[in-house]
């Protein structure tokens, strides 16, 4: 039986994290006909969160919103009407609550939680049955709570549009959430990788998940030519997974193959003092630039699926917060202390 009151964040204002505030006698939600009250035992950061916080996430944002997107835990109460799950079950969130399969449209690419409805910072919270799903069973809570965007992301990213085949070549930048699944699951596939870092020791990290080719991007400006000399007959990749934004653009462009696939995911690298590239720079390289906004519920099945199949375990950084920590984890992964998903105990 889940107690009437429970800790949970909200954010008030765009102001930084200070504008994140604790309530520890929030009321726990009623459970509806149609809805599940999760336990939650576990959330995850994004960089989204951090946006969302300072001002300048570029999608609509609810006042007072419960932030987080990513949380796993235990249903706790089903309400009658429920059919999909029943208590003790575990469970995992949907990023977009009604985008169950397909392409986004208007109505599903308002459902989005710790964004419109109310997030995971918290420890229970109601939602619909549709909008969640089976926790993959290879899986803990921590590492499950990963799974919502990041995972989700990059699964889209390398499967959406056209299926990533074994024997072809993905870049990844960086050593954040999606930059390292994408490793994980392109070498799950079979795939080749090609991964940008700036620091030597997250080179060693990257080599032990199996990437093929590691490129210092601050001690190799032109790593978009030199990616693309490491790929047969240097035709270039087939996959870039962009999380840098407009800094990276030019060079991702450059490594890329005739009809391959660039997924616009994040902009982490802040605004270039380059100009950026042309409409005829993208032509010229005949590619598909794609933009990404996590993905489907059907995806997600299929990518936990793949994770059960594989074995794959989500990388967690070593460093674990509290639910109470909340704004020390915001600063942790402001200042890139991080390696991997930021996970919160709760």
């Amino acid at each position: 039986m889940a107690p009437k009151t429970m800790k949970q964040w909200r954010v008030q204002g765009t102001s930084g994290f200070d504008c994140l505030k604790f309530d520890s006698q929030a009321p726990v939600p009623e459970v509806g006909d149609k809805e599940v009250l999760v336990k939650f035992n576990a959330s995850s950061l994004n960089y989204r969160d951090l946006c969302i916080s300072k001002g300048f996430y570029p999608f609509p944002v609810s006042d007072n919103i419960v932030p987080g997107s990513d949380g796993a835990g235990v249903v706790e109460a089903v309400g009658k009407k429920v059919t999909r799950f029943r208590p003790g079950d575990r469970v995992v969130t949907l990023f977009h609550q009604e985008h169950f399969g397909g392409s986004l449209d208007p109505h599903s690419i308002q459902t989005a939680i710790g964004g419109l409805l109310p997030g995971t910072q918290r420890e229970y919270g109601t939602f619909d049955e549709q909008g969640l799903l089976q926790s993959p069973k290879n899986l803990n809570d921590i590492e499950t709570s990963t799974l919502t965007c990041a995972a989700l992301t990059s699964w889209n990213a390398l499967y959406g549009l056209k299926q990533l085949k074994p024997g072809e070549y993905v870049l990844t930048q960086g050593t954040g959430g999606v930059s390292i699944f994408a490793v994980q699951f392109a070498k799950a596939a079979g795939a080749k990788v090609i991964a940008t870092t700036s620091s030597a020791k997250k080179a060693e990290l990257l080599k032990k998940l199996g990437a093929d080719h590691i490129i210092n991007y601050k001690e190799d400006p032109n790593w978009g030519e030199t990616a693309k000399k490491l790929t047969p007959n240097q035709v270039g990749v087939d996959h870039v997974i962009e999380v840098g934004g407009a800094t990276t653009l030019k060079q991702s462009l450059n490594c890329i193959k005739l009809d391959g696939i660039i997924s616009l995911i994040g902009f982490v690298g802040g605004n270039s003092k380059e100009p950026e590239p042309s409409f005829l720079e993208a032509l010229a390289h005949v590619c598909t630039v794609r933009a990404v906004f996590v993905g489907s519920r059907l995806q997600m099945e299929e990518m936990i699926r793949a994770i059960e199949a594989n074995d794959i375990h989500p990388v967690v950084d070593e460093k674990v917060f509290t639910l109470g920590q909340l704004k020390e984890a915001y600063q942790y992964m402001w200042d890139q202390k991080h390696f991997g998903k930021l996970c919160i105990k709760i």
